[in-house]
């Protein structure tokens, strides 16, 4: 389990959301405990994060297809509350039956403000702004996401408009622009 914590703390600092890592870690920690204790020690099993618009969302699939059940557990009983664990901290949770076996998930929010990562907030606050400059309407929370891709995609094709019209070579700078990520990543 220490392994899976710490990938999921790793990938969530690559992200710029590690102010979601101690319910992440949490709840990575029960989905798989849940696996060692109702599938067997040394089963195996694959754990998914992926960022969804503000939610992060943490799936670990198992071969046991069978589905866990929210149960209500008694003051002396030692187990019985790692699902109402779940369902507490989660905003959604669920469990799908795979071609596998099954997937047991639950998705958390990605934190703004104070609490944020500050290089991911300007990025979100440049795409806006690059946005509203284009004379684009702001989207509603729903389609938010896409439009902020659609307008990463403007800004990088227009930047690269800006550094062939000053001598720069575009792929060079987006070799350098990927190095530099890469260095930043791996040293998270």
């Amino acid at each position: 389990m220490r392994l899976l914590r710490r990938a999921t703390v790793q990938q969530l600092d690559r992200w710029g959301a590690l102010t979601a890592s101690d319910e992440a870690v949490l709840l990575v920690t029960e989905l798989a405990t849940n696996v060692f204790k109702h599938v067997g020690e040394g089963a195996s099993a694959t754990l998914i994060l992926e960022w969804k618009g503000e939610r992060i969302r943490m799936e670990l699939h198992d071969k046991s297809p069978v589905l866990p059940t929210l149960r209500a557990a008694h003051l002396d009983d030692e187990g019985g509350r790692g699902l109402h664990l779940l369902a507490g901290l989660a905003i959604d949770w669920g469990a799908i039956l795979t071609v596998a076996g099954k997937a047991v998930w639950c998705e958390i929010p990605v934190l703004y403000g104070s609490r944020a990562c500050r290089r991911f907030e300007r990025a979100v606050e440049a795409l806006e702004n690059y946005q509203l400059g284009r004379g684009s309407v702001a989207l509603d929370e729903g389609r938010k996401e896409v439009g902020l891709a659609q307008s990463a995609i403007e800004l990088i094709a227009d930047l690269l408009h800006w550094t062939t019209a000053h001598g720069h070579d575009p792929d060079d700078i987006l070799d350098q622009a990927q190095m530099h990520y890469e260095a930043e990543a791996d040293a998270a």
